[in-house]
């Protein structure tokens, strides 16, 4: 029988029906004894799990329910199998990333402010965002008040199954993709062309895991090599935008952005951030729609089942993702 450790908090439902016999173990958020477990689905906070793990006995496999496993890595060591839930996420993060595309294109956060000040007129402002883009003229007869993805080029920085899912839903509409991962294969340019490419790009959208190479990756220098006016949506982490270089280029006027991940987070009330111009802020819930955790759960049964069985387990970190 294998000993899964689970959250206290999990509810019984998400919890039924795994095709081998288990024993369900329930770890407080902060345990005051050991506790002795085989299989350990980590909790969805990081505090929690940085709570619970000294506690831990016997811990042969470890599964996150979530795709990035940067927070787990600092406290699992290297002779415990580590396995991310790469897939679990795709649908509502890449349907989030396709929202705020578009949001941003249509310019509905410069809308929405109109709406809460009741102001119709003011809508011939909108034209001042597209003018931002380089070679972008007034138009004489008709204001451009909206924008178009169609034949835009978008660059997806971190081509994996999230960024897969995001070209699937935004190839209908026109664009031209450019595509960077960490392998390069055909079609997918690796990240040392970043500096060639990113030029090139009037969206950028960023899927990369957080990692030694990727913090940081879009300071204050490869935010002013974007073009002027392009879009930078964070799918990603905080951590791979500098925070506050990407607050200066909104205020600026150099660039947009749309993101739902910033560092640090939550973030302070008083940053500037919040009242950059041409930008849209979720706060980290691209991901979590209500069929995520049963998402979540349905894969990691499945690595029980595996790891009962003795079969290959899926979605195992090598080296930092």
């Amino acid at each position: 029988m294998v000993r899964v450790g689970v959250e206290t908090s999990i509810e019984d439902w998400l919890l039924r029906n795994f095709s081998v016999e288990v024993e369900v173990v329930r770890i407080p958020e902060q345990p005051t004894s050991a506790i002795e477990i085989d299989f350990w689905i980590a909790p969805l906070s990081a505090a929690t799990a940085r709570a619970q793990w000294p506690s831990l006995r016997g811990v042969k496999v470890v599964q996150s329910l979530y795709a990035g496993v940067d927070g787990l890595l600092k406290i699992v060591p290297r002779d415990v199998i580590l396995c991310d839930a790469r897939g679990v996420h795709d649908i509502p993060t890449a349907e989030w990333a396709v929202s705020a595309v578009l949001s941003m294109q249509k310019y509905l956060p410069f809308y929405l402010d109109l709406q809460r000040r009741h102001d119709w007129a003011g809508r011939e402002a909108a034209e001042e965002i597209y003018l931002l883009q380089t070679g972008k003229k007034r138009g004489k007869n008709l204001p451009a008040l909206i924008d178009e993805v169609a034949d835009a080029t978008i660059l997806i920085v971190g081509y994996g199954a999230i960024g897969q899912a995001i070209e699937v839903r935004l190839a209908s509409f026109g664009p031209k993709f450019l595509r960077i991962a960490r392998t390069e294969r055909p079609g997918v340019e690796p990240v040392s062309r970043l500096d060639d490419m990113l030029g090139d790009a009037d969206i950028v959208v960023l899927t990369v895991p957080l990692t030694s190479e990727t913090n940081g990756l879009f300071d204050e220098r490869r935010l002013a090599e974007m073009k002027p006016g392009a879009l930078l949506v964070n799918a990603a982490r905080g951590a791979v935008v500098d925070t506050d270089a990407l607050a200066r280029a909104l205020q600026e006027k150099r660039i947009r952005a749309a993101v739902d991940v910033v560092e640090p987070e939550p973030l302070p009330p008083e940053h500037s951030l919040w009242n950059a111009p041409n930008l849209l802020i979720t706060p980290h819930v691209a991901s979590d729609s209500a069929r995520t955790l049963e998402r979540a759960f349905k894969m990691a049964k499945a690595q029980v089942c595996r790891f009962s069985n003795r079969e290959q387990l899926h979605n195992v970190v090598t080296g930092e993702y």
